[in-house]
C-alpha cells in the first residue's frame, strides 16, 4: 500500500526533477495530460464538495476543509523550505496542499470517504515531467502539450480514470500520433493505431499487458464501422486500460 503521510507526500514532491528534463517530460506526455485532467475532475468535485469554486483548480483545499487545520511544526518547516524552489504559484498552492491534506487525512481518516484523492494524480503528473506553467497567451504549458482551461462544470463529467499505477501510465505514452479503439458492444480487445513520421503500427493490449502488434485494425472509417469498431477518447482509454490491468491483477 503507498504511504500516503504527510511526510511520504513530501517526500515524493522533494525528489521530483523540477528544472525540466525535456525528453523525460516528452516522453510522459500523454499520460501527463491524462493526470492533469483527472486532477481537474478531482480538484472539481473537492470544490463544490467544500464551496471553494473560487479557489479552483490549483489550491490548498484544507483551509476550506477545516480552517483551524495546523500542520505539525517539523512537517510546516520543512514544507516552507521545499516550496521556495517551486517555479510558480499554481504549483506551489497544489503541493502545499497536498502535503497538508495528507495530514488532514491521516488525523480523520474516514473523513473524506466520498471523494476521491484529490492530489495524487497532480503528485503522479510532477513525478512524470515536473511542473507546468502558464504561457503569455494564458494558456497552460504542460512541457509538450499545450492546455487550455474549460469551466470547472466542464469537468464534472469527464470519465473516472481511478486506477494510476505506472502499467496503466506507461501504456499509455507512446511517441507519434496515437489512437485507441475498442469494440462499440465493450466486449473487445483494446487496440491502438501510432503513426510516427511515415511509419504506422497497430497494436493490442493483451493480458500480458503489453502492446503487441495486430492486424485488427481496418484502414478505413468505414471499414472500422463494419467491423464495431469504435474510436475512443483519451480519458476513455485510460479507464479501460486500467479495467484491463485490474481483471488481470485479481
Amino acid at each position: 500500500m503507498t504511504d500516503r503521510t504527510a511526510s511520504a507526500v513530501l517526500h515524493r514532491l522533494s525528489a521530483v526533477g523540477w528544472m525540466s528534463d525535456w525528453d523525460f517530460a516528452f516522453g510522459h506526455a500523454k499520460s501527463r495530460r491524462v493526470l492533469f485532467r483527472e486532477y481537474l475532475r478531482r480538484a472539481a468535485l473537492w470544490s463544490q464538495a467544500y464551496a471553494a469554486e473560487e479557489a479552483w483548480p490549483f489550491f490548498d483545499v484544507t483551509p476550506y476543509v477545516d480552517p483551524d487545520f495546523r500542520l505539525s511544526a517539523e512537517i510546516a518547516s520543512e514544507l516552507a523550505e521545499f516550496l521556495l524552489r517551486l517555479p510558480n504559484g499554481e504549483v506551489r498552492n497544489t503541493c502545499s496542499g497536498a502535503v497538508r491534506l495528507a495530514e488532514l487525512r491521516a488525523q480523520n481518516p474516514d473523513g473524506f470517504s466520498g471523494l476521491p484523492d484529490l492530489y495524487e494524480p497532480l503528485v503522479l503528473f510532477y513525478e512524470r515531467g515536473g511542473e507546468f506553467a502558464r504561457d503569455n497567451s494564458g494558456a497552460l504549458d504542460l512541457t509538450g502539450v499545450r492546455f487550455r482551461l474549460s469551466a470547472l462544470t466542464a469537468y464534472l463529467g469527464n470519465p473516472p480514470v481511478t486506477l494510476l499505477g505506472d502499467t496503466v501510465l506507461d501504456a499509455l505514452d507512446a511517441d507519434g500520433q496515437v489512437a485507441h479503439f475498442t469494440a462499440e458492444d465493450g466486449q473487445g480487445p483494446l487496440l491502438r493505431r501510432r503513426v510516427l513520421r511515415d511509419e504506422q503500427t497497430d497494436e493490442v493490449f493483451g493480458r500480458d499487458l503489453r502492446w503487441q502488434p495486430t492486424d485488427l485494425i481496418p484502414g478505413s472509417e468505414t471499414e472500422l464501422k463494419e467491423a464495431g469498431l469504435i474510436q475512443l477518447e483519451e480519458l476513455k482509454a485510460a479507464k479501460l486500460i486500467g479495467e484491463i490491468v485490474a481483471a488481470v491483477s485479481r
